[in-house]
């Protein structure tokens, strides 16, 4: 079996459980905790990122290559689209929130809402938090465009952009860094994410001392 070396607030993690659960792919879930370097984590990914995903000698490490990986060699529930133009729109999304939307919002509140408070025992800086959280409604604005003219992030059909999407946006909501009051269409998009038996386990977990807002898991929010 396929053991996932993840944190609880990776978004990265978070993605490719989220894409593993739609697939239908089974695996044994190992905690890590990235900034402990652990020796036998850093020899699987000499980056010491999560995830990493590893069975017997092989290993798969960045969310991407892990989730393509299972999209080459599992049939079931393709997520990255039919034609070239879908799968180059659906990769096009996943760079924009594993880069542009984790480097705006997820990194900034990660680091000053869960790592100061919950490593380093240290005091927030309430400029970043607010200079994320004015990044995360520009990027549900975008969302909001998205969705007017489509069905889900990356057209017609759910797929890797709505999955990659949901992960950031579940941690940034968990640090209590979006404000979901005038975007509806992003609104409804992920309380329908949230209804999904595949993502409901990512928001029944929580990092002891540092608990979520109280919408964080209710699908009326």
């Amino acid at each position: 079996m396929w053991r996932l070396h993840h944190f609880t607030l990776c978004p990265f993690s978070r993605k490719v459980r989220f894409a593993l659960a739609v697939k239908g792919v089974t695996h044994e879930l190992v905690l890590e905790r990235p900034w402990e370097k652990r020796g036998v984590f850093t020899a699987l990914n000499p980056a010491g990122q999560t995830p990493v995903m590893q069975h017997g000698t092989s290993v798969l490490a960045d969310s991407v290559a892990i989730v393509e990986h299972f999209e080459e060699t599992v049939e079931r529930t393709p997520l990255l689209g039919t034609t070239p133009e879908a799968r180059a729109e659906t990769r096009r999304l996943v760079a924009w929130f594993d880069q542009k939307f984790y480097s705006e919002v997820g990194a900034p509140l990660l680091g000053e809402r869960m790592y100061k408070r919950a490593v380093v025992r240290g005091a927030p800086d309430g400029g970043v938090i607010r200079a994320a959280s004015r990044m995360a409604d520009m990027h549900l604005d975008y969302i909001d465009f998205l969705l007017e003219r489509r069905a889900w992030l990356g057209g017609g059909q759910f797929g890797m952009a709505d999955i990659a999407a949901a992960a950031h946006l579940s941690v940034a909501d968990y640090l209590a860094g979006l404000e979901w009051d005038g975007h509806e269409p992003a609104r409804t998009w992920y309380s329908a994410i949230k209804s999904r038996p595949t993502f409901r386990p990512l928001l029944a977990e929580r990092l002891e001392g540092l608990p979520p807002p109280p919408h964080y898991d209710k699908l009326d929010f």
